[in-house]
């Protein structure tokens, strides 16, 4: 009878052990700092408690059956109309490809905040790269790099480690000349990439992935890593994930087929949902593309048609993606979202955030006045 109750002790001590840890954490993930919406804290966290293929199969099973509309977006889905302007265009992008329906605006590029001089600092543009569904709607950014700087700022929780200086915010030393903000890539679990900054490491940078690079002078390029960008004096910054998805100027091989992992788990190249990516064109821009409901296919044929000539996937799902555009130099300007759907609030990366991210920021502020928002 006393070993019969023990073991009754002992079968319940081990039950309550195994309730206590995933209560706990889960409490935890819910209560971390940072912007993030329920289902992306709970589907996080129980990646972490080692429920990741389950998660991942439900994923896809929700986002492959759930296709966009195959006709015209509303106008609710479109970035806010730039007002007429006779601001600089001559350095613009060339405009995008689109179709002979395409919507008033669609696939031209119009100049954002403009220095004192009269140059844009960066343009924004949208087009559906869908044709099957023609109601997916994809937003990009393009940054002149003449007149902007691109910082990489750590996470309270990506990539990890001791406290970094910027305390995973934008530093109020950069918060009067803030052009952008925009989300970084996959949690570190879910990719091979490394992440160096302030200089130190994140994570170990790896050969062949696909890195965004930032130089001292703050420009950024992408490449894979030991191919076309390496190690040097010269780096200031680096941010690895997956696999290009666009190079030389076109949607590498075998996006739709995924069949080695190199951009994800399994069947995520197939899902409808909100996607991110991030390359630079022939004369150096730096160009940032998002969208709802975009397949993996669908973000590098945007991208491509951005004029991107190697780019790579940021992250994936409803709040995740985000890209905020500021208005540097006019007081009470508000902060607009590079397409109205997205879910973060426009000051996500004012304050302490879990996921590591991008803040563009002007070169020089003196005289710059914006020409829309």
């Amino acid at each position: 009878m006393i070993r019969r109750r023990r073991r009754i002790k002992r079968t319940l001590l081990v039950f309550a052990v195994l309730l206590v840890y995933p209560t706990v954490t889960y409490v935890q993930a819910l209560t971390d700092p940072g912007a993030a919406t329920f289902t992306a804290r709970t589907a996080d966290w129980a990646r972490e408690i080692g429920a990741g293929p389950v998660v991942n199969a439900l994923e896809n099973w929700w986002y492959t059956r759930h296709p966009p509309a195959d006709n015209p977006p509303g106008a609710d889905a479109l970035p806010k109309p730039v007002p007429p302007t006779t601001g600089d265009t001559a350095n613009a992008p060339a405009p995008l490809p689109v179709s002979p329906d395409a919507l008033p605006g669609e696939g031209v590029w119009a100049p954002e905040a403009r220095m004192s001089g009269g140059q844009a600092a960066d343009y924004t543009a949208f087009a559906r790269p869908d044709r099957a569904h023609t109601s997916v709607v994809a937003g990009m950014v393009a940054f002149d790099q003449n007149w902007v700087r691109t910082s990489l700022i750590a996470g309270t929780r990506e990539p990890g480690g001791p406290e970094w200086p910027e305390h995973a915010r934008v530093p109020d030393s950069l918060r009067a000349i803030l052009l952008a903000t925009f989300n970084s890539g996959f949690k570190f679990r879910d990719t091979d990439g490394g992440f160096f900054a302030d200089g130190r490491y994140g994570k170990p940078l790896k050969d062949g992935m696909a890195s965004l690079v930032i130089d001292r002078s703050g420009v950024a390029t992408v490449g894979v890593w030991g191919r076309d960008v390496r190690p040097g004096p010269q780096v200031a910054a680096v941010r690895q994930n997956l696999e290009l998805i666009v190079d030389g100027g076109v949607p590498v091989p075998g996006l739709a087929g995924n069949s080695a992992g190199q951009w994800g788990s399994a069947g995520n190249q197939f899902q409808f949902t909100w996607r991110s990516g991030i390359g630079t064109d022939a004369h150096g821009r730096l160009i940032y593309v998002a969208g709802s409901q975009l397949t993996l296919t669908a973000l590098a044929g945007a991208m491509a048609s951005a004029g991107v000539v190697r780019g790579m996937e940021l992250d994936i799902h409803s709040g995740r993606v985000d890209c905020t555009l500021f208005r540097p130099g006019i007081e009470g300007a508000p902060p607009n979202t590079l397409l109205p759907s997205m879910l973060s609030p426009p000051d996500r990366y004012l304050t302490a955030d879990q996921r590591d991210f991008f803040a563009v920021t002007l070169r020089a502020v003196a005289g710059a006045i914006p020409v829309s928002g």
